[in-house]
């Protein structure tokens, strides 16, 4: 009885998996891709950035209408990143298409910033402190 029901459990998860996942509108893709940016410049240390929290929350509610759908997008994101590194997360936040779109950008900006550190920092860094979603130091 046990094998059944962590069979039917399992189905069931690959059943609901894909009528869950929806295409990202073109502003949730939009916030994602800055999402992407701003977090690879950090991650690739780039000298004088810092997360501005909320302005990146702020970018989010004007883009996506609110600032429950800026968090949710950001939650999901975290839970995208937690996953890859294999690390637990909320299953309930987790995106498929948030962390394929996500796992593209991030390899994009991130060879960018490897091939010319210099060059991509000033504009990968620039571009995410005037939208809000990094600070300069």
């Amino acid at each position: 009885m046990k094998f059944k029901l962590s069979l039917f459990a399992m189905l069931a998860t690959i059943v609901s998996g894909p009528s869950r996942a929806a295409p990202l509108s073109e502003a949730e893709a939009a916030f994602l891709d800055q999402l992407v940016t701003a977090s690879v410049v950090l991650e690739q240390r780039c000298v004088g950035y810092e997360v501005d929290g909320s302005g990146s929350v702020q970018l989010g509610a004007r883009l996506l209408g609110s600032t429950n759908a800026a968090m949710a997008m950001i939650d999901a994101y975290a839970a995208a990143i937690k996953a890859h590194d294999g690390e637990s997360y909320d299953p309930g936040k987790f995106r498929p298409e948030v962390s394929v779109a996500a796992s593209k950008a991030f390899k994009r900006v991130r060879a960018d910033l490897i091939r010319n550190p210099g060059r991509a920092c000033a504009h990968y860094g620039g571009a995410s402190v005037d939208r809000g979603l990094l600070r300069r130091y």
